[in-house]
């Protein structure tokens, strides 16, 4: 099973993975940390990631980026005009849900975004996959806190399609606050006060701030706030349009009316602004930008933040708001934690911590932070992982209604009720009783629509219950339904019963009197009996007698259209994967062609006649001809038939060579076994000496030792005194 956390971003993607030695930042397919969130169209395959941002400037009307913003959008929603700004695609109404339209494989095609979302998280996957080397299904993935209903719908409904299983949608800042905790060993105690993080997330499109409280082993958010028009885009944005107004007055150029020279003021402009980041002052020049004139102009940093000032005014506002929700003021708070590509400009970190009045922590990885944190998430909900227990208590974001229709037996019934409201913990369950005769609906929304990204709709969904009936005319049936806000922050209506009161004896507990009053657990009781009788009550309680079926309609994809999305999506993924293929066979075929042929003139030269290389040469020169010409765009299997054909033809030359270079081997081989006989020999011989030469020593040592047993010195013999 596989445990990936995705930070699902607008502009890029990390993939993390947790490993049985932590939590790792996987590289995509050119060793990048984080791959482009972009999908592009071609004539003859799909770019998506790298791909997509290599071909981004020639293919501006197929190339769609910032994904995750159009996640179930309507086309009507005044937050897409605004996207259409940052995203060079056309933007089409589908069914109500916005889409693109562009050019694939010679025809114009149109895909929703929910499609184009799980196009890119088959890239994902297929990331993952690659790096894991086992097929991947389960991860978590990261969205903003104020994603509504039905864009976290459309994102289940994207990873679904791409294959994927979603064990959590956790929000942004959610997710790094985990990511933080989870390896603290110095938490407080459930007795202590708890420690106050806030967690300031500035990316690529939107600013999110959360107050954090941690305690040992749990973490609990208490107030987020964000700012859904304030990222990195925004500061990019500022600078395209102060350069728009320099070329203009200076050059007569106006790149608003040019695709192609607005995107490429946009790559310098964002490359600028992180120069400007660690530098006072930076160059843009921009060579050829519109008809073949070359564009230069220099910013300082002053000007920068200048132009900057309507957004950097805004913000202390989610500061203020998350800080009022949490009931908490600034001094409450003990660590400010920054994170995201945002925030590394200057002016922005100077506004936050003049906010605060105290130094800003910088102790997390800007960028993979998030990441790291749903692979924490993942590893939790995996049950092939053990890591430290750790619980995570987030927030609702938007009040949550239900709304039906009066009972006609009931005329002073209410027919709404916020059940849900915004700072409630998540996930959230919560009983709904009604008193019905017949079947019923019910239906969800946002109590507070003008909360809500853009203009959406406030409606989340509808619920039937069925199987109501009542016994007697004058009789109701109790219902009780089940409404949750689960995991991933999306509300259903889980399950339906129905009760009936009943009168159960119940057994009066030894220390309750007859008039409920508890007695004194110290007095002592000396008239107690032990054969008393047991004394009971009756009392009416709510026994359940059966289940209520209920459907649901949402703004979830059905099963039908799911399974439609996903044979297409599988059906451009197979095309992908040939077309890859193909490229990988031609390849090979002109890369064979010129080893080949230099070959001919050097290891081959003294293995084929001349006329069988001048054939081969011949062959070679129609072969290239032919690649360069028709060949260019074929099918896989005619570049594997003219690599068999040329192989077939270099083969018995080919077959000298390995024949000529398996002799020099065994050769070699042999002189290395026969030097190796030889020196063994040597040694054998050297011993042999050694040992000969040991026996004729000690035999002249034991010759000589003989010699002096058999005569004695003269001063050593003693005559007989007598």
């Amino acid at each position: 099973m596989s445990v990936v956390g995705v930070d699902f971003g607008s502009l890029s993607t990390v993939v993390a993975v947790a490993r049985n030695r932590g939590v790792d930042v996987i590289t995509n397919e050119v060793s990048n940390r984080s791959t482009p969130s972009m999908v592009a169209f071609g004539s003859k395959t799909r770019f998506i990631g790298e791909g997509a941002k290599t071909q981004e400037i020639t293919n501006l009307k197929n190339t769609v980026s910032c994904l995750k913003r159009l996640a179930g959008r309507s086309f009507n929603d005044p937050d897409v005009k605004i996207e259409q700004q940052f995203i060079t695609a056309p933007l089409v109404d589908i069914n109500g849900q916005v889409g693109v339209e562009v050019s694939y494989l010679g025809k114009t095609e149109r895909f929703t975004s929910t499609q184009l979302v799980a196009s890119y998280l088959s890239k994902i996957k297929q990331i993952a996959t690659a790096e894991l080397k086992i097929p991947v299904s389960d991860l978590c993935m990261s969205v903003p806190p104020w994603f509504s209903d039905v864009q976290r719908r459309a994102l289940l409904d994207a990873a679904e399609i791409a294959g994927l299983k979603v064990l959590r949608l956790i929000n942004d800042t959610t997710a790094a606050a985990l990511g933080w905790g989870i390896t603290k060993l110095d938490l407080p105690t459930p007795e202590e006060k708890p420690r106050r993080v806030c967690f300031v997330d500035i990316g690529y499109s939107n600013y999110t701030c959360s107050v954090v409280e941690f305690k040992k082993g749990e973490l609990a958010v208490k107030g987020t706030a964000w700012d859904r028009s304030f990222g990195g885009r925004d500061f990019d944005k500022a600078l395209v349009d102060h350069l728009a107004k320099e070329f203009k007055g200076k050059y007569k150029l106006d790149i608003y009316s040019h695709p192609r020279a607005l995107a490429r003021t946009v790559a310098a402009a964002e490359k600028n602004k992180k120069i400007l980041s660690s530098n006072q002052q930076a160059s843009v020049n921009i060579e050829s930008l519109m008809n073949d004139v070359d564009v230069a102009a220099t910013i300082s940093r002053a000007e920068f933040e200048a132009m900057a000032e309507p957004l950097l005014s805004r913000v202390h506002e989610p500061l203020e708001q998350a800080l009022a929700q949490a009931k908490l003021t600034k001094e409450d708070i003990d660590f400010i934690e920054i994170i995201g590509g945002g925030s590394r400009i200057p002016a922005v970190k100077e506004r936050i911590q003049a906010f605060f009045g105290k130094p800003l922590s910088y102790t997390m990885n800007a960028d993979e932070a998030i990441a790291r944190g749903c692979a924490f998430s993942c590893a939790i909900l995996s049950p092939v992982f053990r890591v430290r227990d750790f619980s995570v208590q987030d927030i609702i974001s938007y009040p949550i209604e239900f709304a039906w229709e009066k009972a006609a037996d009931i005329p002073d019934e209410d027919t709404s009720l916020t059940v849900f409201n915004k700072g409630n913990v998540l996930p959230s369950t919560k009983i709904l009783t009604f008193y019905r005769k017949q079947p019923f609906d019910l239906e969800a929304r946002y109590a507070k629509p003008e909360d809500l990204p853009g203009k959406q709709n406030p409606w989340i969904g509808r619920f039937s219950v069925k199987g109501v009936k009542a016994e007697g005319e004058d009789e109701f049936m109790i219902c009780k339904l089940k409404a949750r806000v689960n995991i991933h922050g999306i509300l259903n209506v889980e399950n339906g019963y129905y009760v009936e009161d009943q009168e159960v004896e119940e057994e009066i507990k030894d220390d309750e009197k007859e008039d409920g009053e508890k007695k004194d657990p110290d007095a002592m009781d000396t008239d107690k009996k032990e054969d008393a009788p047991k004394r009971t009550r009756k009392v009416k309680k709510q026994v359940r007698k059966g289940d209520l079926p209920i459907s649901s309609g949402t703004s979830s994809l059905d099963a039908a259209q799911k399974l439609s999305f996903g044979e297409k999506e599988t059906e451009m993924v197979m095309a992908d994967k040939l077309v890859a293929d193909t490229e990988e066979k031609k390849n090979e075929l002109e890369t064979f062609i010129y080893d080949l042929r230099a070959k001919l003139d050097e290891q081959y030269a003294d293995l084929a006649s001349d006329e069988e290389k001048s054939n081969i040469k011949a062959k070679l020169e129609v072969a290239e001809e032919w690649l360069y010409d028709e060949g260019d765009d074929t099918t896989k299997a005619v570049y594997i038939a003219k690599l068999d054909e040329l192989r077939a033809l270099a083969g018995p030359v080919i077959q000298r060579h390995f024949e000529k270079v398996e002799a020099e081997r065994r050769a070699v081989q042999e002189r290395a076994e026969a030097e190796q006989a030889a020196k063994r020999a040597a040694e054998d011989e050297a011993r042999k000496a050694a040992e000969a030469e040991k026996a004729a020593q000690q035999a002249s040592n034991d010759e000589e030792m003989k010699d002096a047993d058999g005569a004695q010195p003269e001063s050593e013999q003693s005559a007989d005194p007598k």
